[in-house]
């Protein structure tokens, strides 16, 4: 069943939208867009890497906690069902990334796929944008680290074996849940854990170094599922774990809330009271920010379940994107005409 029409305001815009009487169902939309760059050079406290692609904008996966919301709202939609259902596909953007790996200012750092929306959801099936702007990295032997939920990964895994032997390849999967039907709840059309654990199998035999992201952590709902969530990823082969707090920026909150006490009605009083409990009501701070004034034990009870529970399966923590930057290793270089004559 699809969810109606729900957005907060746009705090960009002067103008609200309210439907009198019915709303209309939420149909996708897609949006073709001729995007004038490709790379992004990150600089939030969230996100613990510096360059990274995104071939879309918003994410079919309906995460209700997606920290990327509110980046919707600069191109005049919404931050709720708009983000989930108006999709915007960069069409471009393997010759856009070809065009700045030519430049002599990219010197081949690692570049990570995607860092704000799922570069494996559900319309790169057809579009297949990250696949093309894999075969690129292949080509320039440039290293990539891939965060996805999307067990869609599975169909470049040729690709990426190639890409890792050259160059350097890492995947990362996102799980936030131990079962499938708390996970539906929270994020409604991204792949079942299950699913996702599968590729994480796959992958990690075909020997591409793995990582599971336990993102986000929400007090009063998965944390009790850390090491539960752990031994799951390390049975699947991954070498390496990290965690994030949620964090609930702007119109977020408000998606987050609304979401979660329609899910969860028994549980809604404790997760909204572990949360802001333990951010001091400020349940839009990072965790890498400025320290945070709430119920700092229990943060640290919850890190150290984790650290724990790492050092106990052997994971290694604190690694984001899984491939570390060593200058004397570089792997990038451009075609030179003779090179690309002998690849067409």
């Amino acid at each position: 069943m699809l969810r109606r029409v729900s957005n907060p305001p746009n705090p960009y815009s002067a103008r609200t939208l309210e439907y009198l009487g019915e709303e209309p169902p939420v149909k996708l939309v897609v949006y073709e867009e001729e995007a004038a760059s490709i790379i992004s050079h990150n600089k939030s406290p969230d996100i613990g890497f510096e360059y990274s692609l995104n071939p879309y904008r918003g994410c079919f996966h309906a995460c209700s906690y997606c920290y990327a919301r509110p980046t919707h709202q600069y191109i005049d939609f919404g931050a709720g069902t708009d983000f989930e259902r108006k999709i915007v596909v960069k069409v471009n953007a393997a010759e856009r990334l070809r065009e700045a790996f030519m430049k002599r200012s990219w010197k081949g750092d690692t570049l990570v796929f995607s860092g704000v929306t799922d570069c494996y959801q559900p319309l790169e099936a057809s579009y297949e944008l990250t696949r093309k702007c894999l075969e690129v990295c292949l080509k320039f032997r440039n290293p990539v680290s891939i965060i996805t939920k999307g067990a869609l990964v599975l169909r470049d895994l040729e690709l990426l074996r190639e890409l890792h032997a050259c160059a350097g390849a890492h995947v990362t999967i996102s799980l936030a849940f131990a079962d499938n039907a708390m996970a539906r709840a929270v994020e409604p059309h991204a792949p079942a854990p299950s699913a996702r654990l599968r590729a994480l199998t796959e992958l990690s035999q075909a020997g591409i170094p793995t990582s599971i992201a336990l993102a986000p952590v929400i007090p009063g709902l998965n944390d009790t599922q850390i090491p539960q969530i752990l031994e799951q990823a390390q049975r699947a082969g991954a070498r390496s774990a990290f965690m994030t707090l949620l964090r609930l920026p702007a119109e977020v909150k408000d998606v987050f809330f609304e979401r979660t006490k329609e899910a969860f009605p028994s549980r809604y009083n404790k997760i909204l009271s572990s949360l802001t409990a333990m951010k001091g009501g400020a349940v839009n701070r990072s965790q890498f920010g400025k320290r945070m004034r709430g119920d700092g034990q229990r943060w640290e009870a919850v890190s150290w379940l984790f650290k724990s529970t790492c050092e106990r399966l052997g994971l290694r923590t604190g690694e984001v994107h899984g491939l570390k930057k060593n200058p004397e290793q570089n792997t990038f270089r451009r075609p030179t005409p003779q090179l690309s004559l002998f690849d067409n």
